[in-house]
């Protein structure tokens, strides 16, 4: 059975930059480690040369990233950030009381916030499920992997403004 594509919203720079990052793993990055796997086969005996392994295991690394990149980039819905309604939506910056505890987070992809230090929920995980289309003051819950139920209140939800 075939699985629905996840349409992930990005920012236009959000965008370039994955674009630009899988330019260049597509092209220098691809030459770079094939370089780096002619030289250490070389070498000599395989079955013993770390070098070659550790090449072969970053080239595998790096050919996962290329897949990651060219579906996210595929299926990405660019424009500027949701304007906040006060309603928990994909790109939005939410403040809640989850457990107790106040905590700040995007709602959305990891590639929206790049080297922001907010942390991000995607809308598929349990949190951004239970709390996708609350308004501000709403509460629910929502259970965890290991089955433990957290309450979660809407404080706020703001526009991301990319930082």
């Amino acid at each position: 059975m075939a699985q629905e594509a996840t349409v992930t919203w990005l920012t236009q720079e959000a965008y370039d930059r994955l674009a630009a990052e899988l330019e260049h793993l597509s092209t220098h990055g691809r030459e770079e480690i094939a370089k780096r796997i002619e030289a250490a086969r070389e070498e000599g005996d395989l079955k013993e040369n770390g070098g070659y392994h550790a090449a072969k295991d970053e080239q595998g690394k790096q050919e996962a990233r290329i897949r990651q990149l060219t579906e996210l980039l595929r299926h990405a819905e660019v424009g500027d950030a949701p304007t906040s309604s006060g309603v928990v939506e994909s790109g939005t910056v939410i403040t809640a009381i989850i457990a107790g505890d106040e905590e700040t987070f995007l709602i959305g992809s990891r590639e929206i916030a790049g080297d922001s230090e907010l942390d991000v929920f995607s809308e598929q995980s349990p949190l951004g499920a239970a709390i996708l289309g609350l308004k501000v003051g709403e509460k629910t819950s929502y259970t965890t992997p290991n089955g433990r139920e957290i309450a979660v209140e809407v404080v706020s939800v703001e526009t991301w403004s990319g930082n």
